[in-house]
């Protein structure tokens, strides 16, 4: 009863394929071998990418198999994968998702003879990888001879369509450059900030010109020095389709996650940006009124022009009371219904009514028509590529005040010369008393005027009240009108200074929207013209002429350390001031790889890292490249309040004199004497 069964298995030995048979067997009678080397499980990415390759060509490399066998030795007639197992998931991938079927027959060959655990190992050691170079290259080759495109080529291969452009523009690079990435003189982060642009003779000349350890970065920045980058604040104003739309070539980085690049046709870009400035220049003009309209990027501040300011629109008492009460019912409803997730729909609509009712009455601040008649507007464009409107701008030619009228004699000559008679040239002797009402001499007229000088100046060193309208009366001449009309007996000068070009974009930062506003609601309070300007400072109680003194030396004040202007006393005296005020520069400056950490050297953005988080996290991104260190260290600092140490305010107690240098820091070595 036994002689059956022992047939069956010493007929399914003697069947049993040899050593080294090529044979094919369903996918579902291959098995995972235990004996295999790799215990590590396959990366999805890369059974995707297997998937993808046999799908589009087959299995290229037939696995090796050994036969399985039961208990007693005899074949199950199914088989135990040696070599090739993310070949055989790949396949059973293929298959649930029914691109093959369970049964998909496999070439496979059988091992009967080595050990199927170091013919396992021996597959994954004695191999090398493809050089990236080859790769890069053969992806090219695909393209240019085969005709395929990304998508077709990234089908293919189970990657990404961007993974395959970014190998495409490796393998564009210059030959030279591809010979020394195989050569080990250029890394791969060099060879891809060269494949920023396609120029091969460019890629050659920075090649020439940069060092073996020249950063990634410089060499992108010297690949593109002739490009303007698709953030800059021209290219958000125009934006990068419309620059596109009429010819302009955008240069995209692969290599960057944003998609980031550059705008290569300058000349294109500025035409179209002072196209649309122009555009809204006239547009204002037309709209507005104004005599006159110009456009520029940047403001003109050598032009020497004067301002006019809106003042305040008279209006009936009735229309007062009806702003009043229009305003407090708003307020009212707003208050009310401060809690609600969703307004009332009636509230909605009062709201609406009352908003409507208000506009109605108009802006409560608006441009006398005189000075619309004479006074323009410049349209220029801010740092974050929006565009500015400079209202009320007065020409020198359409300010000059009206020459005064001098007294005549009359027609017989006989007439009396009047008070305000103009002074003698002469220097000579006094007229004689035969003389008549001569002219008074120069000298006279200085010995007297010397008197009356000393004279105000007495009484005013014993009226503080009086002083303090006089200085405020000085610094808001020279701060709201024009240099040509400043009636003042003061010799006081502001150094108002602009800070744009030192610190793009500083007037669009929390402190220098501070100051505008401030300057803005000043304006509207103080008188069109500059010879009105007394009357209503004396009028003004003591605290307004105090607040407007403030804002008017505030805009004076110069912290600047400025290698080419050396004022050691002067910085020293800015942390005094800072450490009396309790300058706080947290609330107007904030650490960002724009900002600080882009700009400073990698030693400083690693001190900044342990200061404001701790050294742990400085030394996770201390070998990483520039850009991504500085933006990794945005990211830690953020909400920390750090500041480098020019921002920081001192403790009352360490504030140092004011007559004495600050002391010297190594990052600014022209800071101290």
């Amino acid at each position: 009863m036994n002689a059956q069964p022992i047939e069956t298995a010493q007929t399914a030995e003697a069947t049993a394929p040899q050593h080294g048979a090529e044979i094919t067997v369903p996918l579902n009678r291959l098995k995972a071998s235990p004996r295999n080397a790799r215990k590590t499980p396959h990366a999805p990415a890369t059974l995707e990418a297997l998937a993808a390759s046999i799908n589009a060509k087959g299995v290229l490399q037939p696995p090796v198999v050994e036969i399985e066998r039961d208990g007693e030795g005899a074949p199950t007639g199914a088989y135990l994968v040696t070599i090739g197992e993310g070949r055989r998931q790949a396949l059973r991938l293929l298959a649930k998702r029914k691109q093959v079927k369970r049964t998909h027959p496999v070439r496979v060959i059988v091992d009967a003879d080595n050990d199927a655990h170091e013919i396992s190992l021996d597959e994954n050691v004695t191999r090398e990888a493809m050089h990236p170079a080859d790769q890069f290259e053969a992806f090219r080759r695909l393209a240019e001879e085969r005709g395929y495109g990304p998508e077709e080529i990234a089908a293919r291969f189970g990657v990404s369509a961007h993974v395959v452009r970014q190998r495409l523009r490796l393998g564009a690079v210059a030959p030279d450059l591809i010979g020394a990435y195989r050569g080990g003189g250029v890394t791969l982060d060099q060879l891809m900030a060269f494949a920023v642009s396609e120029d091969h003779e460019r890629q050659r000349q920075v090649f020439e010109q940069i060092g073996p350890h020249t950063p990634a970065y410089a060499i992108r920045r010297a690949m593109t020095e002739a490009k303007v980058q698709v953030g800059d604040r021209r290219v958000r104003f125009v934006g990068v389709e419309v620059y596109a739309e009429q010819g302009g070539a955008v240069l995209r980085d692969p290599f960057t996650e944003d998609g980031g690049g550059w705008l290569e046709d300058v000349v294109l870009l500025d035409r179209l940006v002072a196209d649309k400035l122009t555009g809204l220049a006239e547009e204002v003009r037309a709209q507005e009124g104004w005599k006159w309209a110009e456009a520029h990027v940047d403001f003109p501040y050598g032009l020497g022009l004067g301002r006019a300011y809106p003042e305040a629109v008279a209006r009936s008492e009735e229309d007062v009371a009806a702003v009043a009460a229009l305003s407090e019912e708003y307020d009212r409803l707003v208050s009310e219904t401060d809690a609600a997730e969703m307004l009332p729909p009636e509230v909605d609509a009062r709201l609406e009514e009352i908003d409507k009712a208000l506009q109605a009455f108009g802006p409560d601040f608006a441009y006398r028509p005189d000075n619309l008649a004479r006074a323009g507007v410049i349209v220029t464009l801010g740092h974050d590529g929006v565009a500015r409107f400079e209202r009320g701008l007065v020409r020198l030619e359409d300010a000059l005040p009206e020459p005064e009228e001098t007294a005549q004699p009359d027609d017989e000559g006989g007439g009396e010369v009047e008070d305000n008679a103009p002074v003698g040239d002469g220097e000579g002797a006094e007229p004689g008393a035969d003389e008549g009402l001569a002219p008074l001499s120069e000298k006279l007229v200085l010995d007297l005027t010397a008197h009356r000088t000393a004279g105000l100046r007495d009484a005013l060193a014993a009226d503080a009240n009086m002083a303090l309208v006089v200085v405020v009366h000085a610094f808001a001449l020279q701060v709201f009108y024009p240099p040509y009309d400043q009636p003042t007996v003061l010799q006081v000068r502001l150094g108002v200074m602009g800070l744009e070009r030192y610190a793009p974009g500083v007037g669009e930062g929390p402190a220098g929207r501070r100051i505008a506003e401030r300057g803005e609601a000043w304006a509207a309070r103080l008188p069109n013209a500059a010879r009105d300007l007394w009357s209503a400072l004396a009028a003004m109680p003591p605290s307004d002429l105090l607040d407007l003194l403030a804002h008017c030396a505030s805009l004076a004040v110069n912290a600047l350390r400025d290698p080419h202007d050396r004022r050691p006393g002067a910085w020293g005296h800015a942390d005094t001031l800072a450490t009396a005020m309790g300058l706080d520069m947290t609330t107007t400056w904030t650490a960002t790889a724009t900002s600080y950490f882009g700009r400073a050297s990698k030693a400083r953005v690693l001190e900044a890292v342990t200061e404001g988080v701790g050294q742990s996290d400085a030394d996770r991104i201390a070998g990483m490249e520039k850009a991504d260190m500085a933006e990794a260290a945005e990211t830690l600092i953020a909400g920390k309040g750090w500041l480098p140490p020019l921002l920081r305010t001192a403790a009352v107690e360490a504030a140092p004199d004011a007559a004495e240098a600050p002391p010297e820091d190594d990052a600014y070595p022209f800071a101290a004497e």
